[in-house]
């Protein structure tokens, strides 16, 4: 038809305007713009036909084929990952036309110029409230990170940083694109800038679920929460094979860096899922408990869990013998609200708890030591995985609960050559440190060092109570008496001396270290109040660059 409206208007006669009647002028005009609607219409239908073709291509990835691969692994795909993690329909999307820029190595050939690229990258909500994301897609090149992949998830932690919400990383990746070369290490260290410049600013909580090795590894490791799925996601520096050549160490992916590896014994993870959709729904919950930045309040829940509730059950917890130990999780799951604690790093370290619960529908986090496990000594791993933990609460606001039964620092050669001062002093730092609301119970022993480590008054604890059962004192009444009266004949009777003496509570409380004995079934209550006083806290620490906390 514009072709030929186009041939009828080339036959009009081009004279002046003043010579041909004023019907002709009128029909040539609305032929014209007829004409060009038409020709418009037609180029505005070409447009939407290849969006629509190239939003199609960017919801396949790297294919059907691909994606049945995945899933034979037992693995979802980064936008079934997406649509799992978010509210229904609330996931807005990025850049889903970037294309990556190599022409090297046959990477500029059609098939290879996948729409999108190897991550999907985005804002949604969670529960209402706003997070932004990415996630890396194994059917792309393996997930690898290109210029164009690292400039997507730079640009969502800008974002993020702009607004003050959260940054959840979806990992996949077998690493650095080969064919970028360098590109891809600059785009490594771009993210890795960003994620410390974040630090402390927004939470970044970073979930593997497949591969991630090299310098990959180091954006989720300064994140604050990194968490795995099992069978199926690994984390190392270098893979077996690298290994094996360099050290002649035989080791499989799993036991090199598999989700138990790095959830028992490096503690590189803070837990770890059966499956990417339990993790997903899992970070789901945690979310829930974290403010969206530093700015920003903890949210606070209707609590359906009378504050004032008692727990007769605590009163008798604390067994009569001083040796014999209890689950100090049994005190957190009696005072918290109806029993709900979020756990971080369960299977590391477990002379230390940590974790996350609500008291009257408040965020808090609760650091505890566990006299199952080392009598609830504090060693090298305990200290840090507590001061890292503790560090988390102070920089988002979020107030510090500490149950205290420690006997001191784990002795021995190999605590000491490794660096058992040091490390200690990082949890002693962090508490030193905080601003926020911090309390503190002691249920049992709280000896030496350890004592004041574990938010003491002295630390500036603003409320600090003692079971009756609490032992406040430079060490155990055993080795106390095996010092002072060495040359006693009657040890048995110099001991009952010193525990009357020193191992209760009262030292503490009368020289105002602690601020009330209280009664277990109490405990909650007390909580709950002091956290209500506590709400309008401001305290800030002198002005400074940064502290130099011992590393």
């Amino acid at each position: 038809m514009a072709n030929v409206l186009g041939r009828v208007w080339s036959h009009i006669p081009r004279i002046s305007k003043a010579s041909f009647s004023p019907l002709v002028f009128k029909y040539r005009n609305r032929f014209q713009r007829v004409s060009n609607a038409l020709i418009l219409s037609a180029s505005s239908s070409n447009v939407t036909e290849r969006i629509e073709k190239k939003r199609e291509e960017a919801l396949v990835g790297g294919g059907q084929n691909r994606i049945d691969r995945q899933h034979k692994r037992g693995k979802l795909t980064a936008r079934e990952r997406i649509h799992l993690l978010l509210d229904e329909g609330s996931f807005i999307e990025y850049d889903m036309f970037m294309e990556h820029d190599c022409h090297d190595f046959g990477m500029q050939d059609e098939g290879n110029m996948i729409t999108g690229d190897s991550v999907v990258t985005g804002q949604g909500l969670i529960n209402g409230r706003i997070c932004f994301v990415f996630s890396q897609d194994f059917t792309v090149f393996g997930g690898s990170l290109s210029g164009a992949h690292a400039k997507k998830i730079c640009k969502v932690m800008d974002k993020a940083m702009l607004v003050g919400a959260p940054v959840i990383g979806l990992n996949d990746s077998g690493g650095a694109r080969i064919q970028e070369g360098v590109e891809s290490l600059a785009g490594y260290a771009d993210i890795f800038q960003r994620n410390v410049m974040a630090s402390g600013v927004i939470p970044q909580i970073s979930v593997i679920m497949g591969p991630c090795a090299g310098g990959a590894v180091y954006s989720p490791a300064i994140t604050d929460f990194t968490f795995m799925v099992k069978d199926s996601s690994y984390l190392f520096i270098t893979g077996p094979d690298v290994v094996k050549s360099v050290t002649q160490e035989d080791v499989t992916q799993e036991e090199l860096g598999g989700s138990k590896t790095h959830t028992s014994i490096s503690g590189c993870a803070h837990g770890a899922f059966e499956n990417d959709i339990e993790a997903l729904s899992m970070i789901r919950e945690l979310f829930n408990y974290l403010p969206l930045c530093n700015k920003d309040q903890t949210p606070v829940l209707k609590a359906h869990d009378p504050p004032d509730r008692l727990c007769p059950s605590l009163d008798t917890l604390v067994p009569f013998d001083s040796e014999k130990p209890y689950d100090i999780k049994d005190v957190i799951f009696n005072i918290v609200d109806e029993g709900d604690f979020y756990e971080i790093s369960p299977n590391y370290a477990k002379n230390i708890v940590i974790g996350f619960a609500r008291i009257n529908g408040r965020t808090i986090g609760i650091v505890g030591n566990q006299p199952l496990e080392a009598a609830g000594c504090l060693d090298i791993n305990a200290s840090v995985k507590g001061a890292r933990f503790v560090r988390f609460l102070d920089c988002f606001n979020i107030p510090i609960i500490t149950l205290v039964d420690v006997p001191g620092f784990l002795p021995g050669t190999h605590q000491e050559y490794g660096g058992i001062i040091r490390h200690g002093a990082k949890l002693l730092y962090a508490y030193a440190e905080a601003t926020v609301p911090k309390i503190t119970v002691i249920t049992r022993k709280a000896y030496g060092g350890a004592y004041d480590v574990m938010s003491s008054k002295h630390l500036r604890g603003d409320f600090n109570y003692a079971w009756p059962t609490a032992e406040v004192a430079v060490m155990g009444a055993k080795g106390a008496v095996s010092i002072i009266f060495r040359d006693d004949a009657d040890m048995e009777k110099c001991e009952e001396e010193y525990i009357d003496k020193f191992a209760n509570p009262f030292p503490a409380a009368t020289r105002g270290f602690v601020d009330d004995i209280i009664e277990p079934k109490t405990t909650r209550t007390r909580l709950s109040r002091d956290l209500e006083t506590l709400s309008t806290k401001v305290l800030d620490n002198p002005w400074k660059k940064h502290g130099n906390i011992p590393l």
